[in-house]
């Protein structure tokens, strides 16, 4: 309790009304001794450690260690529990930061951090702090206050975000830099939580951000710390599950428009987890790309589909190919067509039975690298090649001629509705006029009705998937859908293209 009551900016005010009853007393020589002994108590008490706190006798540093963030942020809430106040924590990450570095060297680096660094200072009180605590992290401490609740504190989180992302003038270049910001609020956690917690909160938040895309901002909820923690989990179990076979191709047909019957399949991996079920890629494909496993994925998805397709053949199924999607980082192994050519061999099957998909965006620039020299061996070899998601990304329409692609599978943006959006059968029809000029097959994705179905077999479509043929099944469920498929189209007459 004493140290409660020295503590503080007020404890100064304790030094003049002392000193001037000290002269009123005893003259000149004890207002001298009181106010010496007085100053020295306060520091002995601790009366003055306010100063140190608010920077007024050292400056704070402007850069924390992460280990090390934690101690600033244990008194910060030991301060607001002591005032009965609420406090916060934000973690900023700003993207754009090694993109400055990459054009104009450290030094703009550096000085575009301290920029960001400035700005944020900018719009916060006296008494709150802000640090960087990585190369493009940073961390801001509000509080305590008495009325800093939830839509102060996002107010504030939009203010520090539109100043962040103000064109920044660095080296006589302008950068536009990005800022995505995790925020904590100790009234939304548990009373005793510590440093340490608080800032998990605050990292579970920014994660969550992270996930919205650039420019997002989160707050800290019970919530939210259980959808952290499903992709803590992913991320924890994600190479384990790979390895034992929990991570399995799922099979999505393709239908041929001439004849209704399915071309092929496109292979689609899905974790099938024991206790959670199916995990859609789109979850757990970053946990293994940051893993650096996707090569791994890659051998695994075309071993078990070309173990698919013979198990297809030995059970009389007529399924003529199955494609494999490859990533970049597939691509660029030097011993991809020989691994590919043992499993072709392994299981008894033609390569003409593999097709490759390839991303637009993989094969735009390639050159003579890798990626290019492993698609024109593959191609050699006697596999498939599909130019993937045509239309969304930046390769040339040269691409097309340059690379040995014999089919474009046409992104679902271009499909979506085409058969009453007038603008949108234009796109698509010039897309497959100049697949028919190259001589290129064609497939659609994304087929959900009826309408589109008929539409785009009429406009000359080859090949078509989506969720309206079929949604990806396991191998046991396409082995039962196949046969129901095939006797459904017994009896339909072929649809004629120009009808």
């Amino acid at each position: 309790m004493p140290r409660r009551l020295v503590s503080g900016p007020h404890a100064l005010a304790f030094l003049p009304a002392l000193a001037l009853a000290a002269h009123l007393l005893g003259g000149a020589w004890a207002m001298m001794i009181l106010a010496t002994g007085l100053s020295l108590y306060l520091w002995r008490m601790g009366g003055l450690d306010f100063l140190n706190e608010r920077g007024l006798i050292a400056a704070p540093p402007s850069f924390l260690d992460a280990p090390g963030a934690s101690a600033p942020v244990d008194r910060l809430l030991a301060d607001a529990r002591d005032m009965n106040q609420s406090a916060a924590c934000l973690l900023i990450d700003v993207g754009g930061l090694d993109r400055v570095g990459h054009l104009n060297g450290s030094a703009a680096m550096r000085a575009a951090q301290d920029l960001c660094l400035a700005r944020i200072k900018g719009h916060l009180r006296v008494g709150d702090a802000a640090f960087r605590i990585g190369d493009a992290r940073f961390l801001v401490l509000v509080g305590p206050a008495p009325r800093l609740d939830l839509e102060a504190l996002l107010q504030l989180g939009a203010r520090l975000q539109s100043a962040i992302e103000d064109p920044a003038s660095l080296s006589e270049t302008t950068h536009f830099l990005t800022a995505s910001i995790g925020m904590a609020h100790s009234r939304r956690c548990a009373a005793d939580i510590s440093g340490a917690g608080f800032l998990d909160a605050a990292e579970a938040a920014l994660e969550e951000a992270h996930q919205h895309g650039t420019s997002a901002l989160r707050a800290w909820s019970p919530t939210l710390e259980r959808a952290v923690a499903k992709r803590r989990m992913i991320r924890t179990d994600v190479v384990a599950a790979l390895e034992k076979g929990q991570i399995e191709p799922w099979f999505q047909p393709q239908l041929c428009t001439s004849t209704g019957r399915v071309s092929g399949v496109e292979a689609l991996a899905r974790w099938v987890h024991p206790e959670r079920g199916v995990i859609p890629p789109g979850q757990f494909l970053p946990a293994l790309e940051r893993a650096g496993r996707l090569p791994r994925l890659g051998e695994v998805m075309i071993s078990r589909s070309l173990a698919a397709l013979h198990h297809w053949d030995i059970a009389g199924l007529d399924i003529p190919s199955v494609s494999v999607n490859l990533t970049e980082a597939d691509l660029r192994d030097p011993h991809l067509c020989d691994r590919i050519k043992w499993e072709l061999d392994r299981h008894d099957l033609r390569p003409s039975r593999l097709t490759i998909e390839v991303l637009e965006t993989v094969l735009a620039g390639s050159g003579e690298c890798t990626v290019a020299r492993n698609v024109a061996a593959l191609a050699r070899l006697g596999c498939r090649i599909d130019l993937d998601d045509f239309g969304t990304g930046r390769a040339p329409i040269a691409t097309l001629r340059r690379m040995p692609i014999q089919r474009i599978k046409i992104d679902r943006s271009f499909v979506t509705g085409v058969d009453t959006d007038a603008d949108q059968r234009r796109i698509l029809t010039a897309i497959l006029s100049l697949a028919d000029r190259l001589s290129l097959d064609t497939l659609a994705e994304g087929v959900e009705s009826a309408g589109e179905h008929t539409l785009l077999a009429q406009l000359g479509c080859d090949h078509l998937q989506g969720f309206g043929i079929a949604e990806p099944m396991p191998l046991d469920s396409f082995d039962d859908w196949l046969p129901s498929h095939d006797a459904m189209i017994a009896d339909i007459p072929l649809l004629s293209r120009k009808a």
